[in-house]
């Protein structure tokens, strides 16, 4: 498999986690997003959206949108399982997952943020907004995981929740959110305690900055 990527992307730290989660490995293929390179005609040929990351498997098939690949690769390799066999906790794990990857992150993406830039915000401007977009989802997110005793956000070992909490408190932190979710922390905590998730951290990619 070669998965493409950037080590800043929170979407592409998610397939490294569940990656590193099931012991699988990809080749590393970098694009920077800062300098344009995803919107190469190469790379566009992989993925029309021109976004990251992108999962090529050893038949071809390319895969994109960072849920899809998690889930193909929990389906493929469902030891240990990112999802419960309960249906109505598959649906709480999901509905966790998509708050950050649907609402929260791409509203404090690079794209979004250059958009507002070229419309006249300032960048204090921008980066508040960003700030106001994580603050008003984390808040959400406390809230669904409230009273709950687990060390990681629906059980005893990580989820695609997790997957998707640990690398959007990196981009909070970026953003100079003060993080005041003492939930959310703890389940930090308990993510960052595993290899899957500490190893594949954005500072240690060999394209970090």
């Amino acid at each position: 498999m070669i998965l493409h990527g950037y080590f800043r992307s929170s979407a592409a730290w998610r397939v490294r986690i569940t990656l590193s989660l099931k012991g699988l490995t990809a080749e590393a293929k970098y694009q920077h997003l800062r300098k344009g390179e995803q919107r190469s005609a190469e790379y566009l040929a992989v993925n029309p959206q021109g976004l990251l990351p992108s999962l090529i498997l050893d038949d071809g098939a390319v895969l994109t949108q960072s849920l899809a690949v998690c889930e193909y690769l929990d389906e493929q390799y469902p030891d240990p399982p990112l999802l419960p066999s309960d249906p109505v906790a598959r649906a709480f794990v999901r509905a966790f997952a998509q708050v950050i990857a649907c609402d929260i992150h791409p509203l404090q993406n690079l794209k979004v943020l250059k958009a507002l830039a070229a419309r006249g915000q300032t960048p204090e401007e921008t980066r508040a907004w960003a700030g106001e977009v994580i603050t008003d989802g984390f808040d959400a997110l406390e809230k669904l995981v409230a009273g709950r005793s687990d060390p990681f956000a629906f059980g005893a070992r990580p989820s695609l929740a997790d997957v998707c909490l640990v690398p959007q408190i990196a981009n909070a932190r970026r953003f100079g959110v003060e993080l005041r979710w003492p939930r959310l922390a703890a389940i930090e905590g308990a993510c960052l305690a595993l290899p899957a998730f500490a190893e594949t951290h954005p500072d240690l990619q060999p394209d970090a900055e």
